[in-house]
């Protein structure tokens, strides 16, 4: 059978059956379907993801065209329904391993940097009346970690709107990194879990413009500050309850509208710049989430129930994950003169119309090693 775009041959290749049968063994779930299998189901929500379909009934009618098994839009419902999103996620983080493998075999000293943010996606209430947030909407989040500079996914988990950032903190860091985050894991107490666990984790973190500041000592320093640094010293952070047992070091600078930006952080060798500059490649995650949902039809949930939506979103995610491991070694594989933004690979291999050196490399050099199941 042809297909109209690689997508579909490539993940069989990556994720196949098999793998997914083992997958639900492990997970105690028994797919009965003949005709329309959980694996079908796995393809629809990828080629869906890729392609940007409104829905269920809009698949229903584009779904053949992309050499995927043709049901009805109320089976496709059905499917989603019943079929539990720990499915896909398993899946999204088996093939993180896949893809990460040479990255972790490389790890140097100093650390590299993990970049932990979260997203909302928001509809009307009725339509997610199990997650409301606030008067007539209703939301769900999607927590992640991201490696910085490569653009790799980590670890991802999910939640209801309501819930807070920092409950699923320890869902998605990894003390090999160097966490970097926002003011919504900025917990003091936490900290001294960070620094006190058995491994610990390094990070940096912005605070909240009224932080207490107990007893601080300025760092001793030979030159100015440079930029937009205005301060570098240890203290105590909070106040009674919220005070910490460690003195933790605080870089504070301005953004460009003046406004302060306080950091928290355990790391000590490194310049104050340093400090802000680890704390700037944040905005990566911010980049990474504008790009799934513009590209990979996040905002439009298909289903209502947690396992259609969350099963939607974390095949999104698979789909993100192989478009960028493809990319990154197809570019280091094909002629400079062949190179490819990845917005132009996204949008090519989505219209089938990559260039033949890219299809010669994604027909011959595209190996994924086996992994043992946890």
């Amino acid at each position: 059978m042809s297909y109209p775009t690689m997508l579909s041959p490539i993940l069989q290749s990556v994720l196949p059956q098999e793998e997914m049968r083992i997958l639900l063994n492990q997970l105690g779930y028994v797919d009965t379907a003949r005709k329309f299998t959980v694996y079908d189901l796995f393809m629809f929500l990828a080629e869906s993801a890729l392609q940007q379909w409104d829905g269920y009934r809009d698949g229903e009618k584009r779904m053949t065209f992309y050499g995927l098994s043709k049901v009805d839009h109320s089976t496709l419902s059905k499917k989603a329904k019943d079929v539990p999103f720990e499915i896909f996620k398993q899946l999204l983080h088996l093939l993180i391993q896949k893809c990460n493998r040479p990255t972790r075999r490389r790890l140097r000293i100093p650390k590299e940097l993990l970049l932990v943010d979260s997203t909302s996606i928001t509809v009307g209430r009725n339509r997610l009346p199990w997650t409301p947030i606030k008067g007539e909407k209703a939301g769900i989040k999607l927590h992640v970690s991201l490696l910085a500079g490569e653009g790799k996914l980590h670890k991802v988990t999910e939640s209801t709107g309501l819930q807070h950032d920092l409950n699923f903190c320890n869902d998605v860091t990894d003390s090999q990194y160097i966490l970097v985050a926002d003011r919504a894991y900025g917990k003091h107490k936490q900290f001294d879990l960070y620094l006190e666990q058995e491994q610990r984790q390094y990070f940096v973190v912005r605070l909240r413009d009224n932080t207490v500041f107990q007893e601080p000592i300025q760092r001793e320093r030979k030159r100015p500050f440079k930029g937009t640094i205005e301060r570098d010293f240890t203290c105590q952070l909070g106040a009674k309850a919220t005070l910490t047992r460690n003195r933790f070091r605080v870089v504070i600078l301005t953004d460009p509208s003046g406004r302060p930006v306080i950091l928290a952080t355990n790391l000590h060798r490194p310049s104050a710049e340093r400090i802000a500059e680890i704390y700037r490649q944040r905005w990566q995650v911010e980049v990474f989430f504008r790009w799934i949902k513009q590209h990979l039809n996040i905002p439009k949930l298909f289903g209502s129930t947690p396992n259609a939506v969350y099963g939607q979103l974390y095949t999104a995610l698979i789909v993100y994950v192989l478009l960028q491991f493809l990319y990154v070694q197809g570019n280091s594989w094909v002629h400079p003169s062949s190179y490819l933004s990845f917005a132009e690979f996204d949008r090519l291999i989505s219209l089938a119309a990559l260039p033949p050196e890219w299809r010669v490399y994604l027909t011959l050099h595209v190996t994924f090693p086996q992994t043992k199941y946890w």
